[in-house]
C-alpha cells in the first residue's frame, strides 16, 4: 500500500521535556528513554505488540515523583497516534484483545471514536516499594486516551501480581491498537460522516 502514517510531537513544561516519533506502519522497534525503567519496559511492549515504531525521549521532575513524567508521556503518545492517523479514512476503528499473563487476564476494547473516555476496571494493587502502581498505569492511559481521542475499556478479569497485571494491560492495549489502526478500505468508519 505504501502508506506512511508518521508523526513527531514535542512537549515542554516546567515539569517535563518529551519528544515522541511514531510510525504506524512499523515493525515494533522501540527506542525509549524516560528515566523510569518500568515505563520504558511497558512502552517497549506497546510498540512491539502493536507493530509500530516508536522513539521516545523524556525527562522530568523525578525528584518529586514519577507522576508528571508518566502522565505526560501518555499525553504525548496519544497526540502522536492521533496526528499519525490523519483523516482516519479506511481504518478498522475498533480493536479488542484478551491477554493472559500467567495468573492474570486483562481485556482491552478500543474505539478510535474521537470521544475520549477511559473505563479502568482494575483495583488498586500495591507492589513493592517503588513499583509502577496500577495508579501509574491509569494516569498514563488517561493522558493517552484524552489526547488521542479514543474510548478505551480496560478490564482486569482476575490477577494478583502487579507486574503481570501492568504487562497484560499494556499488551492488550497494544493488540487492540494494532487492530484499530489497520487500514481496510477508503471510507471513514462512521455513519455520522465524521469521527469526534
Amino acid at each position: 500500500m505504501g502508506m506512511k502514517r508518521k508523526a513527531r510531537i514535542e512537549r515542554r513544561t516546567k515539569e517535563t521535556d518529551i519528544s515522541v516519533e511514531i510510525s504506524l506502519e512499523g515493525k515494533g522497534s522501540c527506542n525509549v528513554s524516560t528515566g523510569v525503567g518500568f515505563l520504558d519496559h511497558m512502552v517497549d511492549l506497546l510498540a512491539r505488540f502493536a507493530s509500530i515504531d516508536l522513539k521516545i525521549k523524556a525527562k522530568g521532575d523525578l525528584q518529586v515523583d514519577t507522576h508528571h513524567l508518566v502522565e505526560d508521556t501518555g499525553i504525548c503518545l496519544g497526540e502522536a497516534v492521533k496526528k499519525a492517523l490523519g483523516d482516519k479514512k479506511g481504518i478498522r476503528r475498533y480493536g479488542f484483545a484478551s491477554v493472559p499473563m500467567d495468573e492474570t487476564l486483562v481485556n482491552a476494547s478500543l474505539d478510535i471514536s474521537g470521544r475520549p473516555l477511559l473505563v479502568f476496571n482494575v483495583p488498586f494493587i500495591r507492589g513493592r516499594e517503588g513499583s509502577f502502581e496500577t495508579e501509574d498505569a491509569k494516569e498514563f492511559l488517561k493522558g493517552f486516551v484524552t489526547h488521542c481521542g479514543v474510548t478505551l475499556h480496560i478490564n482486569l478479569t482476575y490477577g494478583e501480581n502487579l507486574h503481570h497485571i501492568n504487562e497484560a494491560i499494556f499488551k492488550s492495549l497494544a493488540l487492540a491498537l494494532k487492530d484499530a489502526v489497520k487500514v481496510e478500505g477508503t471510507l471513514l468508519p462512521s455513519t455520522k460522516g465524521r469521527i469526534g
